[in-house]
């Protein structure tokens, strides 16, 4: 063991060899075993020195190796070894509690304190100058006790300096050597790990660790496998990551809190976990309020007492797993997600179960391939991407305090589609075995499907962990499925995948394996050691001098026809580091032995030989090596033939397949006989006469019998199996004998609640439950036996009926009066009579004399929906002393204690069926029935199964339909039907035998009305039912009446509308109508046809009917009438045009004629008009269409041409006149002429008197708009108001206002204008002048208002605000003229949250008025602002400016 340490401190830079001097750690051992309890006086001065020379001794140290490690790289030659025996050669070890060598220390931080300590402490002196490079001020050595401290580690100065001069660092190739990356990289581990905690409710957690490794490894923490995410739920957790520490605190802890905590650390080297565990405890007496009270004691008979199921706070949870996932099937690279709906009972929204996910019985946890996500009600597991080791038999598990539930489906994993057609499947499942330095072996599983030729091999890529470049590891492919890597470096980690190949091609890639580290086992078993903290020194030999020993135990491991594998053990000398091994083979018969790897040496004691001679025989040997030298060679291996020692297994026996259900079979064979180490068996199904095979399962079956899924219901298949292992693929089995799908067929399940109904002297009527499980085919009958009990002793059991009984009562008779009995019942079908029931409780056979009924019996459940449920039952055989005369129903919740039951009904019904509603989704429930007579209410019945009050997925209810005869049906679909299923419709729950009318479809009369129900044998209760009222019958009937007399149902009724050139179109929509129906033409009850003056048009497709005429005259005013018939549907419809509608219709279209003339040659789109600009400017304008160049477009005005100019526009088909400043000059009428060869056309705009002041409100409107706030300034004579307008016109009508009333205007008060400032000037202004004032702006339509206040005007304050940053915070000061200022009641400064400063000044008045700064500075600068303020009276406080 020389110089061993381990594997993970051998790849940190502080931790490496190159960084130690072994001669100054063997001198400083031999010091301190003899020096080191030689301690001066036992004065306690001396007692206090040697604690604090330890403190002090520390500090140095840690200083010292950092200053050492800086300088070490210069080394030192090896001429000046220190000449000491190399023979003793100190390690300083960590060790556990058991002493087991866990750890190392590196030598430097042993040695340096050892020699600063021994070289100064000769009276303090020399220790000064050196300390004082490390020592932190005003810490030197000033006390008695320090020096009492240096005494009692005398040494001669002069011989510690002489051994310090033999210091040594490994020379500079070994040095740099070590400082390779690759070295220093090692997978994560826990130097310290979280620790479990149990807490109050409330109170906060903090679980830390600390974690080393290089790469830095990323930490995730999980909640029960579930990734902690603080952004998900703020305030709850916080995670916290610093110089390797990581920690994740829980804020105010609740039950939900209470987990086990996992930590995961990873790099690219590997991964690690640590647990903890969290326990939230509530106090005493403190009960959650959402939770329900315990449950009180349960009294049972024979004076027994015993508490209810026992759970936390005394809630028993009922669960139950609903919507649930079916056998299911993907393709490799699909995304897929299998979810089942939960419901828990009672619902407690802060109550988590825990939910597990299970493959092939295996606990699933999340990874990159899968995630669980749980809802609150429901559970998924999510695929991001299908491979074929996803494959399996999947188990959802919800636990909960109570107990758990579990539900399971079978997932079928396809082959994706092969990139080249013919290619084989991707091997699956790739595992990596025996992983040594440079050595792994990988292992993986055939496909199924090698894509109808014969794989030729295996490709194996390996992939280092980080980077995405793969690289195949053989040149030829192995048909063996194990493969021995070689080559790979020590240290680091790979991912590999496998590719299978025929002669059509490559196979996709399988999935990549798990990472694997290229390293010696026993140093990745001690990178998992904890650490104790106990530090041990040792003495050990070197390796220098040693040349290693034989290996033991070689042997050949594995042997194909490609390769050959061999194993050793290393030498079992200690001291040993940096053994390798050279491998020497021999063919058998020869003494010539030849090395294998000549040129490198092997790191492993593994090694895998390629291109050996198939047939050949070989022995095998090994030898040691390292610096000192080659050692002798192992013991031979025996002679070896190159060859396949694993043969591939013979194919499997006789297969037989069975059935299962509508779309599976289950098959089953013999197992290969003599397989070694056999991997399973891959089936294959072919429809029978398609000679195609298709794979059942892609992934392997370790059993001799499995479900085949995805089968077509009706066909009939045939099944083969082969049996695959490392070797390859076996025959085919023979094929089994051919097999339809179809649901297979059992015997019932026994009977069950067997109870007596009647009793009279000689016989009893006895009534039961049908089995739970009946087969799969109806029961056809029931046995009854029977048997006398004595004594309590039960004689032979006796049949009581040969032939057996369709219904669930039967008298037994020929029986003795006062004799005891017990019965039991067999159930029978088309498979055979099941098994007998358990016997009954013993019955005495005497007369019942009581007055009341005996109990009804047969109750059933249909329609079992979220909130109601409908039961059936049988009136009592036993009538009592009176004719039954009604039933009372009686509820209660299946957990309930028997005091729970009580009434449905209050008023007794006297049917056999009632519909219970209004119960509680989720809860489950249990009914019981008692008959009544006039003597009073009797027996109660059986109680019914447990029913969950739950509308099953899927569930369809009858629907009603009348179809195109008018007949009246009901229907109901169920889709989970069996080929042997049958709908039994029953009318009033009494099913129906009268095929004459209730035949496919029903017939209905008045006498129909009642509930119609439908139940689907063979099913899980399938039933619905449909309540036909009088109302409903009569809506059904007339519809039915429709349906026989049918109308062509129409969209739109006949309707007329004008077309281009003034054509009248005459139109309907049927919303129904065949391509076979006729159409006829009325006219004045005349009928018309296609022709010159009426064009008849009929779209099939639409529906559109239509009759176009050219033109109106008044001959055609009348009548129109469009009749339809489509089969015996028919329908018609009539539009009259008579009177002012047809004139109006006729003179629309002679002016839409006229139009149609008019647009043919240049003409007016858009008439002339005009518009108003935002500048008041005024546009005549018209659009224009069918323009050419010979088009001519003139203006008038007035009937005077308008010459052109710059005013006259034309752009975009519109005609353009603008008015820049509109007056009454430009009153007049307008005119536009359009002409060319084709035609002309004129517009003609009136601008007068109205028109024109029309026109003149529209721009006094933009005007008024356009002026600005009234606004209030000081002028020599006294006050002006004033606003601007953009344009001012001389025909603006405007007035002043003061206090709402119009100003007179005098020499003291005038109005005015200047340019586009309207004025009001108040000269020699007084007190009553104050006021409202305003200006109305006239439009002719309510006009504009602007308003200003004149009073008194008041302080007015200034505020200036500056933001500042700054570390560390500025210090702020305000300046004015140059001269700073101090904050007071007129100037008030402010510096608020170290960020904003403020500057106001109250009442600001002319003396405000100059130059203002602002100074911030801190140790790092200054910096500042300058502004101005002026301070004008004449204007309003507005008109401050800075």
């Amino acid at each position: 063991m020389s110089g061993s340490i381990p594997f993970y401190q051998k790849h940190h830079r502080h931790f490496d060899r190159g960084y130690r001097s072994k001669e100054t750690e063997s001198t400083v051992s031999q010091y301190q075993s003899s020096s080191r309890y030689t301690a001066g006086s036992s004065a306690s001065m001396v007692s206090r020195s040697r604690g604090c020379s330890v403190w002090l001794g520390a500090r140095l140290m840690l200083l010292l190796c950092l200053r050492y490690k800086v300088s070490s790289h210069s080394g030192l030659d090896d001429s000046r070894l220190s000449p000491l025996s190399k023979r003793s050669k100190p390690t300083y070890l960590a060790v556990d509690k058991e002493n087991q060598i866990i750890g190392y220390l590196h030598n430097c931080f042993a040695a340096f304190y050892l020699s600063v300590i021994f070289a100064n402490s000769s009276r303090g002196a020399g220790l000064e100058p050196l300390a004082g490079q490390f020592w932190p001020p005003g810490r030197m050595f000033d006390t008695p006790v320090l020096n009492a401290a240096l005494n009692s580690y005398y040494v001669d100065i002069h011989l510690m300096l002489k051994y310090c001069r033999f210091l040594k660092i490994h020379e500079h190739e070994e040095h740099f050597k070590r400082m390779n990356e690759d070295s220093l990289m090692h997978s994560p581990e826990f130097v310290i790990k979280p620790r479990s905690h149990t807490v109050w409710e409330k109170q906060c957690v903090r679980l830390h660790c600390t974690v080393s490794g290089w790469p830095d490894p990323r930490v995730v923490w999980y909640k029960n496998n579930v990734a902690i995410d603080p952004l998900a739920n703020p305030g709850k957790y916080k995670l916290e990551s610093k110089y390797s520490v990581h920690s994740l605190e829980i804020n105010r802890c609740d039950f939900d809190d209470t987990a086990q905590y996992r930590v995961s650390a990873m790099n690219s080297k590997g991964e690690l976990s640590a647990f903890a565990s969290v326990v939230v405890k509530r106090f005493k007496g403190e009960v959650d309020e959402n939770l329900p009270a315990p449950r009180p004691l349960i009294l049972l008979p024979h004076a027994l007492s015993v508490e209810g199921p026992v759970s936390e706070y005394g809630i028993t949870f009922q669960t139950h797993i609903v919507d649930r996932f079916g056998v299911s099937f993907g393709r490799e690279g699909e995304t897929m997600s299998l979810g089942c709906t939960v419901v828990i009972y009672p619902v407690l929204h802060r109550y988590q179960p825990e939910v597990q996910w299970y493959r092939d019985d295996v606990l699933l946890s999340p990874s990159k391939w899968y995630q669980m996500h749980w809802s609150g009600d429901k559970a998924t597991l999510t695929f991001t991407h299908l491979n074929k080791e996803d494959e399996g038999l999947y188990t959802l598990r919800v636990t909960t305090k109570s107990g758990y539930e579990t539900y399971s489906a079978y997932l079928f994993v396809r082959d994706a589609d092969a990139e080249v057609e013919g290619a084989p499947g991707a091997p699956l499942d790739v595992r990596c075995l025996d992983a040594n330095k440079d050595y792994i072996i990988v292992t993986w599983k055939q496909p199924a499907v090698d894509g109808g030729n014969s794989i030729l091999g295996y490709f194996v890529d390996r992939c280092e962990v980080g980077t995405t470049h793969w690289i195949q590891c053989n040149d030829t492919p192995v048909k063996f499925a194990r493969f021995p890597v070689t080559g790979l470096v020590e240290g680091r980690s790979y991912v590999f995948r496998v590719r299978a190949v025929n002669s059509s091609g490559m196979s996709h890639p399988s999935r990549v394996s798990e990472p694997v580290a290229a390293m010696d086992p026993a140093d990745r078993a001690r990178t998992s050691a904890p650490w104790t903290g106990q530090i041990i020194v040792t003495e050990e030999e070197p390796a220098e001098s040693m040349v290693p020993g034989r290996p033991g135990d070689l042997q050949v491991t594995e042997a194909t026809k490609n390769y050959l594998v061999l194993s050793w053990k290393p030498p079992g000398e200690k001291g040993l580091e940096g053994v390798m091994y050279y491998v020497e083979k021999c063919v058998s018969g020869t003494d010539s032995w030849q090395r294998v790897n000549t040129e490198i040496p092997v790191k492993s004691p593994r090694f895998a030989l390629f291109d050996l001679a198939e047939g050949k025989s070989y022995s095998f040997r090994v030898r040691c090596c390292n610096s000192a030298g080659v050692g002798e060679p192992s013991e031979p291996t025996e002679a070896t033939t190159v060859g396949d020692k694993l043969d591939i297994p013979a194919a499997p026996g006789k297969v037989v397949p069975t059935r299962n259900t509508d779309t599976s079979v289950v098959v089953s064979w013999e197992a290969s006989r003599d397989a070694k180490e056999l991997v399973g068996y891959y089936i294959e199904a072919s429809v029978v006469g398609s000679n195609v095979w298709e794979p059942c399962n892609n992934k392997p079956v370790n059993a001799t019998r499995f479900i085949c899924h995805g089968l077509v219901t009706g066909e009939t298949y045939v099944f083969r199996v082969r049996a695959v292992n490392a070797a390859g693929l076996s025959q085919f089995s023979p094929e089994s004998e051919p097999i339809e799908v179809k649901a297979a067929i059992a015997s019932p399940a026994p009977p069950y609640g067997i109870s007596v109904l009647e009793c009279v002297r000689d016989s009893m009527v006895l009534g039961w439950k049908q089995p739970s499980f009946i087969g799969g085919a109806e029961i056809t009958g029931y046995f009854v036996d029977y048997r006398e009990v004595v004594d309590g002793v039960p004689g032979q059991w006796h049949e009581a009926n040969i032939k057996a009984v369709s219904e669930r009562a039967y008298r037994v008779s020929d029986l003795k009066e006062n004799r005891k009995y017990q019965f039991q019942v067999r159930a029978a079908n088309m498979a055979g009579v099941g098994i007998p029931s358990l016997p009954s409780d013993i019955f005495l056979c005497e007369e019942w004399t009581i007055a009341v009924p005996g109990p009804p019996y047969d109750l059933q459940l249909r329609e079992v929906r979220s909130d109601s449920v409908v039961l059936l039952w049988k009136p009592p055989v036993y009538q009592g002393r009176d004719p039954v005369n009604g039933f009372y129903i009686d509820i209660k919740e299946a957990e309930a204690p028997e005091e729970a039951w009580r009434g449905v009904n209050t008023k007794a019904t006297e049917k056999t069926y009632i519909k219970i509603k209004n119960l509680k989704e989720g809860e489950t429930y249990m009914f019981r029935v008692r008959a009544q007579n006039q003597a009073g209410v009797g027996k109660t019945s059986d109680a019914t199964e447990p029913v969950v009050a739950l509308t099953k997925p899927g569930t369809k209810e009858i629907v009603v339909d009348v179809d195109d005869d008018g007949v009246i049906s009901l229907n109901f679909e169920c889709g989970d039907m069996t080929p042997d299923s049958k709908f039994v419709w029953s009318k009033d729950y009494e099913e129906i035998t009268d095929s004459s009318r209730y035949k496919m479809c029903f017939h209905f009369i008045t006498d129909d009305i009642g509930i119609y129900s439908c139940l689907v044998t063979q099913t899980d209760g399938t039933s619905s039912s449909y309540t036909l009222s009088e109302e409903e019958l009569k809506r059904l009937l007339q519809i039915s009446h429709d349906h026989k007399f049918p109308i062509i149902p129409l969209k739109s009724e006949l309707a007329v509308e004008l077309m281009e050139k003034g054509r009248v179109r005459f139109w309907l929509q049927a919303d129904k109508i065949s391509a076979n129906a006729k159409i006829d033409y009325v006219f004045n009850d005349n009928p018309i046809s296609h022709g010159e003056k009426y064009k008849m048009n009929f779209d099939k497709n639409t529906g559109v009917i239509e009759m176009v005429m050219d033109s109106l005259t008044r001959m055609d005013e009348g009548t129109y009438t469009f009749q339809l018939q489509d089969g015996k549907a028919t329908n018609q419809s009539s539009l009259v045009l008579i009177g002012d509608v047809f004139k109006e219709l006729q003179k629309e279209s002679e002016f839409q004629m006229k139009e149609w003339v008019r647009k043919q040659g240049p003409h007016f789109i858009e008439y002339l008009g005009y518009e108003v600009t935002p500048e008041c400017c005024v546009v005549l304008k018209c659009k224009v269409g069918n323009m050419k160049k010979e088009t001519s477009a003139l203006w008038y005005k007035d009937g005077h041409e308008i010459k052109s100019d710059n005013n006259l526009g034309f752009t975009e088909g519109v005609l353009k006149l603008e008015i820049a400043q509109i007056s009454k000059k430009d009153s007049g009428v307008y005119e536009v002429v359009l002409k060319d060869d084709r035609g002309k056309d004129t517009s003609t705009l009136n601008l007068k008197d109205q028109g024109f002041k029309d026109l003149m409100n529209e721009v006094f409107s933009f005007i008024a708009n356009s002026s600005t706030p009234l606004k209030i300034t000081s002028t020599d004579e006294g006050i002006r108001l004033y606003t601007f307008v953009s344009y001012y016109n001389d025909l603006l009508q405007v007035t002043w206002h003061y206090k709402d009333s119009a100003i007179a205007f005098s020499d003291r008060i005038k109005s005015g204008v200047v340019g586009e400032q309207l004025w009001l000037q108040i000269t020699d202004p007084t007190e009553k002048d104050m006021g409202k004032y305003a200006i109305e702006f006239n439009d002719g339509k309510g006009g504009l208002r602007r308003t200003a206040e004149l009073s008194g005007q008041g302080k007015t304050a200034l505020n200036l605000t500056c933001n500042i940053s700054g570390n560390p915070v500025p210090e702020v000061t305000w300046l004015k003229n140059d001269r700073e200022i101090t904050s007071d009641d007129h100037c008030i400064l402010k510096f608020e949250s170290g960020k904003f400063a403020s500057f106001t000044i109250t009442g600001v008045n002319i003396s405000d008025s100059g130059k203002y700064s602002i100074l911030v500075k801190n140790k790092y600068g200054t910096e500042s602002g300058d502004f101005t303020v002026s301070v004008f009276i004449p204007e309003d406080a507005d008109s401050k400016k800075k």
